[in-house]
């Protein structure tokens, strides 16, 4: 067996001769033996006995990073082909591939993995050595497995430049290219954590890169969250010994305080070579590195994470670009998010957030999740529930508030054709604002939420845009969408865009801000409201104003919002984190009806937002013009943001307006856009309706499944009334988990 002392430099020190070498060194030499001792304690308390483990595809330069952190470690350094394979073979690795052949070759390799034994060292694998699971899974026991994630492009150069012979697994009718997109899979499987790897990067700087990695790995301290009402000065010891990780904030959705969870420490920023290197890559890739560097491994591992990806985006979505985007006319570009199963935006989130959940809840208690709609996140939330898997849902249920006559028919027999064993739909006799003021108050009455853990063993938790995780899915897609116009050469990277959201919660637009703070060149992020305008006149002027105001149902009914939750988490973060200060603000809306930004956060806010408003009829105007100069129809809310791009946007730049939802699920005004004089009320006869225009893009797949299995589905109607409510609440959870 290898051990590692055959690698460890000649000078062997005992125990008693170091401490002696230590003392006389520091007396005669105290602030060398300051360094030494940094040195020592820097390698011994980031290692221990754990080994760093360097993994990637020939030519990611694992051997010099290697030797580099060895260094900056003071630790040994094993190169697995030249110090353990060549060895052992008493032959060089080309000749031992070309003497046994690939499939032999792979074994071999992996015989001598198993014998090799070493701690407290950086160790760099061959290429080919992640290809055998007995030996990975034997040297990764004792090590941080770092994938050194090299963009294709990048390693096929360097080979070329190289002349590279021993490529495992090339052969006459294999192309590089081939051989290195097979091997990503075996890389996947492995690490522990991933170092994105530019093409024009320094050695030296790859290195720091991995060590940071390695210490964030060993240290989930670092990435805590606090509530956007709390104050970092009047909080209490206690209040700091009792740290709130992604897991803490999956589950338990709002804040104690009913301020919302934002990351201490803010989000991850990505260099702009880093970010280069997703240009190439799929979405779900671009979606496991972004996710890995906001979720720390200590709450979902990088294996569990790219699983769960893979799931909600593999299969579940009709378009395998899964948020394609379109040329609409001049610079605009629509980022189409309507091709999950429930045609809407809300699936990005709503399709991955269900597994996060489960995986991060504990096993010894059941969960009710709820959720407040304004239309398309009910039908998302309820689909993406239904396909945990069965063990999952015996433990965790669903109940979704929606206002009963607040969305359109189409979604309503969305919601309810969603509902299944574990997920229900419960219409309120009130409007969005009503349901989700309801729910925040449900999370902040104590003796009610502790009545249901003591009396059934439930907790509640929050699947609305108010939960953390729900926000993660939206910065990909805005990220992805950059990336994208890059990737098609209508811009080259670091060329700013800017992005046009309907918006009513606030949760899409926030998203859009934070691809922006981790690097995406967004110049303005644009809000696009319907008549419900409060958000409008709040950018224009610094007022939030909700007195003398009424909800006015619209053609746009997934922003038909007055209140809109995920801006506190904005001004929370504009407001240098003053949670005293959003404390005072969102208490006076709730008291008061309004409140008003001071001058120099509304210089700050109107920096990064610009926004306006459309009525019905020029909503209607611009699916109509569209329509008839592109063959392309636009849904109500991707209508808003057209109109107010129009109004806004300067032409200096490109503009990604982002397509919310299919247009078939608002049939009837899309039918009177384009002036259908006689329309059916039947949903399903609109949708033929519709299909019958052979227009872009076809009719959505998924929906008319819904309504084709819809029938004479039922749901539970409430009162506004919150006792009525909780009385919902207790009896779905006695059928349910009793």
């Amino acid at each position: 067996m290898f051990h590692v002392f055959q690698y460890q430099p000649l000078r062997l020190i005992t125990q008693n001769s170091l401490s002696s070498m230590c003392l006389k060194l520091m007396l005669s030499r105290p602030v060398a033996f300051a360094q030494v001792w940094k040195s020592w304690f820097s390698s011994h308390s980031l290692l221990g006995k754990k080994n760093v483990i360097l993994m990637g595809p020939p030519g990611a330069g694992k051997t010099t990073i290697g030797r580099i952190v060895g260094q900056k470690l003071d630790c040994p350094v094993i190169d697995i082909d030249d110090d353990v394979l060549e060895t052992t073979w008493n032959m060089s690795v080309s000749e031992k591939l070309q003497d046994v052949g690939y499939e032999e070759f792979l074994e071999e390799e992996g015989k001598a993995l198993l014998k090799f034994s070493a701690s407290g060292s950086v160790i760099s694998l061959s290429e080919s050595n992640p290809m055998h699971a007995a030996g990975m899974q034997h040297i990764k026991k004792n090590g941080i497995v770092v994938y050194l994630d090299v963009p294709t492009t990048v390693i096929m150069s360097r080979l070329k430049s190289m002349k590279m012979d021993r490529i495992v697994g090339l052969s006459p009718g294999i192309s590089l290219k081939d051989v290195l997109q097979f091997r990503k899979q075996f890389y996947k499987r492995w690490f522990d954590i991933r170092v994105l790897c530019g093409g024009d990067v320094a050695a030296e700087v790859l290195a720091e890169k991995v060590l940071d990695a390695v210490k964030r790995y060993q240290d989930s301290e670092l990435e805590t969250f606090i509530s956007t009402r709390s104050s970092r000065s009047g909080r209490s010891t206690e209040e700091d010994s009792h740290k709130l990780y992604f897991s803490d904030v999956v589950t338990q959705g709002l804040a104690l305080d009913g301020g919302l969870f934002v990351p201490e420490r803010g989000l991850p920023k990505f260099t702009a070579e880093e970010w280069q290197g997703l240009i190439e890559v799929t979405y779900t890739e671009r979606a496991q590195v972004i996710l890995e560097r906001c979720i720390h491994p200590a709450d979902i591992p990088a294996s569990k994470l790219a699983e769960i990806i893979e799931t909600a985006y593999g299969e579940n979505f009709s378009c395998s670009k899964v948020a394609p985007v379109r040329h609409l006319a001049g610079n605009q570009f629509l980022l189409e998010l309507f091709h999950g199963p429930t045609a809407s935006f809300k699936d990005f989130a709503l399709q991955l957030v269900p597994h996060l959940f489960a995986y991060c809840i504990p096993r010894s208690c059941n969960y009710l999740i709820l959720v407040a709609t304004s239309g398309d996140t009910g039908s998302a939330v309820l689909d993406g529930f239904s396909r945990l898997h069965d063990t999952d849902k015996q433990r965790i249920a669903l109940v979704n508030f929606f206002p009963e006559d607040g969305v359109s028919p189409i979604q309503k027999s969305q919601m309810i054709g969603c509902q299944k064993e574990n997920a229900w739909s419960v219409g309120v006799k009130s409007d969005f604002d009503f349901c989700q003021t309801a729910i925040k108050q449900i999370f902040t009455n104590s003796d009610f939420t502790g009545f249901l853990t003591v009396e059934y063993g439930t907790a509640l938790a929050a699947a609305n845009s108010i939960n953390w995780a729900r926000l993660l899915p939206q910065i990909v897609y805005h990220a992805s969408a950059y990336l994208d116009l890059v990737h098609q050469g209508i811009i080259s990277f670091g060329s700013p865009v800017d992005i046009c959201i309907p918006t009513g919660n606030f949760g899409n637009m926030l998203a859009a801000f934070y691809a922006k703070m981790m690097g995406i060149p967004i110049r303005k992020c644009i809000c696009a409201s319907n008549e419900n305008n409060v958000l409008t006149d709040f950018i224009r002027t610094g007022v939030y104003d909700l007195r003398g105001r009424k909800l006015i149902s619209s053609f746009s009914p997934a922003i038909d919002i007055l209140k809109s939750s995920n801006l506190e988490r904005y001004l929370h973060l504009i407001a240098n984190e003053d949670g005293q200060l959003v404390t005072q603000l969102f208490n006076q809306l709730e008291n008061q009806g309004h409140f008003h930004l001071q001058k120099d956060l509304l210089g700050k806010l109107q920096q990064d937002l610009l926004a306006g408003w459309c009525s019905d009829e020029d909503c209607l105007a611009a699916i109509h013009s569209v329509y008839s100069t592109t063959g392309y129809i636009m849904d109500t809310h991707t209508a808003v943001a057209k109109v107010v791009a129009d109004r806004l946007q300067d032409r200096t730049c490109p503009i990604i307006i982002s397509s919310t939802a299919h247009y078939s699920k608002f049939a009837p005004a899309i039918l009177r856009a384009l002036r259908i004089a006689e329309i059916n009320q039947n949903p399903l006869s609109q949708l033929h309706l519709l299909s019958s225009y052979s227009a872009l893009p076809p009719i959505h797949w998924g929906l008319l499944e819904t309504l084709k299995k819809t029938g004479n589905g039922d749901h539970q109607v409430c009162a506004a009334d919150m006792s009525m409510l909780m009385s919902h609440i207790e009896t779905l959870i006695q059928n349910h988990f009793m």
